[in-house]
């Protein structure tokens, strides 16, 4: 249950934006900005979330980040301005999540053993899936017929109910160095604010991406320098250096990482495709993707339960797989579907292969890692995921909107229809309202134009947006492809050994 407030949060933030902005009176960039803030805060501080669950009790940590997240989602519900969102939500919320991460990783895997452990984390995993697919459609679904504060007002009710039955959890006692590594903890700030940071302004379509990109990297960079130099004096770190050394822990995190990218890239261009391409409403959207993320949430349990003695390389093979087929079928797909139907098939498949590596990846990369340091590993699993999210979500969006922008202006330019002069008004309206223009709202606009030019332009922004969608999704074949790769690295590997931390521990 906490794991699905986790991710359905942010889900219904987005479906909720223009109902926000309209109740509260104020702006849409605002509102994306406290959304993006919250990424923000969640990302940077989540090393420092997972020792702070070391050093003062994973389970006070992981009923202090609930607190945070309730204080947010209450926020929302009663707020009537957008200054306690950003506050509260973003800020407060953001934190709770960097606090409730790791210490929910470090309670699994202190409360579950063997073949429980994997089913718990199956559970758990599979509640993340359903939730990143559903959170769309339940919010929309709640916004349209009641009303925003209500669907957040349910997250309220959740957490109470899970803070209610919170004694029936075990506290999981932390046995490592106990000293506090105040340097580290702000490198690592700097350096994944930075990035992330970097990725949401590259995604908005803002400026200085460059410099914010190169001030993470270099706060990563001297991160990665200030804990070898701890390492060597024999100094506590704010995590281990030599996590990195475990091969599986790095093919792991890799593996991680590719999947959130492919998941986010998806994630940005199917909707898209559906509601401004197929025109349909979030909640039509949202039962078009319904195909993946339910496949996605079955196999996973039944992975989870059923893997037994099944080697987790192979599995996570097979999985990127099936990911990369999914996808390859969806992309010829595109400019010819009718309707969510023509992407049920490829959506099962995706979702399957995405099932399967819900239900093994974690297990692979924390399994080696002893109970003193699975906290900070499962820190640096959660942050790779994070940043492959996130990276997804900017990459494929960053690609499709250059992608229509290049064809709308080859298509205008070769019209015989449209002049030298609206060639470049056509080009440069299309560019700039290529995320929010269907068909429809474009023959509204040009109410009054000749039939002629009215018909080249609807020809235009027909043919240049499936092609575009089609462009964005080569970012998600492209990371289950490599994903694939490095599946057939881990399967020339011995199955790592379980430590006698766990033998897996949910990344996020």
């Amino acid at each position: 249950m906490a794991m699905f407030v986790l991710v359905v949060d942010t889900s219904l933030m987005n479906v909720s934006i223009s109902a926000v902005v309209h109740d509260l009176d104020t702006t849409a960039s605002g509102v994306q900005s406290a959304i993006a803030l919250e990424a923000l805060v969640s990302a940077a501080f989540i090393l420092i979330g997972s020792k702070i669950g070391d050093l003062f009790g994973r389970k006070r940590a992981y009923i202090v980040g609930l607190l945070g997240y309730a204080a947010g989602a209450l926020s929302m519900t009663l707020s009537q301005s957008l200054l306690p969102i950003v506050i509260f939500w973003a800020i407060v919320g953001g934190l709770g999540a960097s606090l409730l991460l790791p210490s929910m990783q470090s309670l699994i895997h202190g409360n579950f053993h063997g073949a429980m452990q994997r089913r718990a984390y199956a559970l758990v995993g599979a509640a993340a899936a359903i939730a990143a697919a559903v959170g769309p459609l339940i919010g929309g679904f709640i916004t349209t017929y009641l009303s925003w504060r209500v669907a957040f007002g349910g997250e309220v009710v959740i957490i109470a109910i899970v803070l209610l039955f919170s004694g029936r959890i075990h506290d999981v006692p932390y046995t490592g160095d106990r000293s506090a590594d105040f340097v580290g903890a702000v490198l690592s700030a700097v350096g994944m604010g930075g990035v992330v940071l970097g990725i949401l302004v590259w995604q908005e379509g803002g400026g200085a991406v460059g410099a914010l990109l190169a001030l993470g990297l270099g706060g990563l960079g001297l991160f990665v320098w200030w804990l070898r130099k701890r390492k060597r004096e024999g100094k506590p770190a704010l995590i281990d250096a030599d996590l990195f050394k475990s091969k599986y822990f790095r093919l792991g995190i890799t593996g991680q990482t590719l999947q959130q990218i492919a998941l986010g890239g998806m994630m940005i261009a199917l909707p898209i495709y559906l509601q401004m391409v197929l025109e349909y409403s979030a909640l039509g959207a949202g039962l078009s993707l319904a195909p993946l993320s339910l496949s996605m949430f079955a196999v996973a349990l039944v992975a989870g339960r059923k893997a037994g003695n099944q080697s987790p390389s192979k599995i996570i093979r097979g999985g990127f797989f099936l990911l990369a087929v999914g996808v390859a079928i969806l992309i010829p797909i595109v400019p010819h579907a009718h309707s969510g139907w023509w992407l049920a098939v490829p959506l099962l498949i995706a979702g399957t292969g995405l099932g399967l590596l819900v239900s093994q990846l974690n297990n692979y990369t924390l399994a080696p890692i002893e109970e003193e340091h699975v906290s900070e590993a499962a820190g640096v699993n959660s942050a790779g995921g994070s940043f492959g999210l996130s990276f997804g979500l900017a990459f494929a969006g960053a690609i499709m909107l250059a992608s229509l922008s290049l064809l709308f202006t080859n298509e205008a330019n070769s019209s015989d229809v449209l002049s030298s002069r609206q060639a470049t008004q056509v080009s440069k309206a299309l560019e700039k309202n290529a995320e929010v223009m269907t068909n429809t709202h474009l023959e509204s606009l040009l109410v009054g134009k000749p039939p002629a030019i009215k018909a080249e332009i609807l020809r235009i922004n027909t043919k240049a947006r499936p092609r575009a969608l089609q462009i964005a999704l080569l970012v998600p074949l492209i990371a289950s492809l490599l994903g694939l790769l490095n599946g057939f690295r881990m399967t020339r590997m011995a199955d790592p050994e379980p430590s006698s931390a766990a033998e897996s521990v949910l990344g996020g």
